[in-house]
């Protein structure tokens, strides 16, 4: 019974740790800040622009987690988003977005 509270507490621990993860820190650790801030257009968009762009579809996070892990352009200019699945996990990915999507 100690063992089964112990994995519990440690999945707990760790799922909370994801979501303490999710702000502007983690898009600094993953070089994210090179190319975007939270107000204005660098060389890519404002997170808040994206979080307003977005706001509302269904599909959003998902896509934009794609996004992330694989590049894409066309959708904020010319300067395409390169690909990132060598310096960020699905799991980053996903937690970053779910925090650009809730930007107000």
């Amino acid at each position: 019974m100690k063992t089964l509270l112990s994995i519990v507490t440690l999945a707990a621990a760790s799922a909370l740790s994801g979501v303490a993860l999710a702000n502007p820190q983690l898009a600094k650790a993953k070089n994210c800040m090179a190319c975007h801030t939270m107000d204005n257009k660098v060389v890519g968009p404002a997170f808040k622009d994206v979080a307003r762009k977005y706001a509302g579809q269904k599909d959003a996070e998902n896509r934009l987690v794609q996004k992330v892990l694989n590049g894409g352009a066309g959708n904020w200019g010319a300067v395409p988003m390169p690909a990132n699945k060598a310096q960020v996990s699905q799991a980053e990915a996903r937690t970053l977005v779910k925090w650009i999507l809730d930007l107000k």
